[in-house]
């Protein structure tokens, strides 16, 4: 009769577990060191020429140049782009299935749709930050304020009169002026419209009084004294407009927003490819051409590490979340 020990079985499957370890890390590896050999597909989850998919469009060709294979840049609307972010979580982590994300998409939109489960933090991980975007506050000229303190002022003079308008639920412009109306402490309402564009034409007509909106799409209108610019939202001037003071200047301190968009791939991609990707992006972000592309539509160039994305979509989302609740903002399912 033969009898084996328990130690020399544990040792054993040890030993086998250690093997399959370290033929797995090999098989990873060499997986690592061949990428890509095909072509990458980048999905947006909005529609053809908005911010996120601009931003797309810029740097898939110079990031596909450098890894030698096309980036092919797929749209895949609705639900403030979770459908599209849902099918690149349950995609295989490669690196061959991407996603141009957005602070909508990965930080605010999970903490309103309900029925989608996504969870940034836990289903991607971040590639590389690609650009920012300030906003601006702007009223309506006819609006007798000329500074954020007057306008704060006379929203507390006459609670739950003034209007603000969004291109849309869970949209940067619409949790700015959430934040907005937390930190002032003033009661103004929200009126969502459908795309920035129509919400800024009834500004201009003055069928709504103040919004906060993206530089780039009212900028024109200030210089031209269509619309009246109180404050930025981002943390230091805009470039683009460096007389506007921000509004922690303006005495509101924590009120920061910036429109944001970056690079993020399935969790679970080995992070030889996501360091791979990270390092190209950020080549691709440092050449001066992108940087004008994205400086025209009032972005400044992103950049940093894999792993400071990642710290800043957990921050975001911490910070959203509490928004959120504490504004008690509900979205049509």
């Amino acid at each position: 009769m033969i009898t084996i020990r328990h130690d020399t079985l544990r040792h054993a499957a040890l030993g086998a577990l250690a093997v399959a370890l370290m033929l797995a890390a090999a098989i990873t590896a060499g997986a690592a060191q061949q990428y890509p050999d095909r072509p990458i597909k980048m999905l947006v989850g909005f529609s053809a020429g908005g911010g996120t998919d601009v931003a797309a469009r810029i740097i898939a060709p110079t990031l596909g140049e450098a890894l030698g294979q096309s980036v092919v840049v797929e749209n895949r609307t609705g639900a403030s782009g979770l459908i599209a972010a849902e099918s690149v979580a349950r995609a295989a982590p490669d690196g061959y299935t991407l996603m141009m994300g957005s602070q909508t998409t990965l930080a605010v939109a999970p903490n309103l749709y309900r029925k989608y489960t996504l969870d940034a933090a836990r289903d991607f991980s971040g590639v590389a930050l690609t650009g920012t975007s300030p906003l601006v506050l702007v009223v309506n000229p006819k609006l007798p304020v000329r500074s954020v303190g007057e306008l704060i002022a006379l929203a507390k003079e006459k609670p739950g009169t003034l209007n603000f308008a969004s291109g849309g639920v869970g949209t940067t412009p619409h949790m700015a002026g959430e934040l907005f109306r937390l930190i002032a402490g003033i009661n103004v309402v929200h009126v969502a419209y459908r795309g920035e564009a129509p919400a800024i034409n009834d500004l201009l007509g003055g069928q709504i009084p103040m919004m906060f909106a993206n530089l780039s799409a009212v900028i024109g209108h200030v210089q031209g004294g269509a619309l009246r610019a109180l404050a930025v939202a981002s943390p230091k001037r805009s470039p683009g407009a460096p007389d506007v003071p921000t509004l922690a200047e303006a005495g509101l301190p924590g009120c920061e927003v910036e429109t944001w968009f970056g690079v993020v791939a399935p969790a679970g991609t080995p992070r030889a490819i996501v360091t791979r990707l990270n390092a190209e992006a950020q080549r691709a972000l440092a050449q001066a051409d992108v940087q004008k592309r994205l400086a025209a539509l009032g972005m400044t160039a992103g950049g940093g590490s894999a792993e400071e994305f990642d710290a800043t979509i957990r921050a975001e989302i911490a910070k959203w979340t509490k928004v959120i609740r504490e504004a008690d903002i509900k979205a049509a399912e």
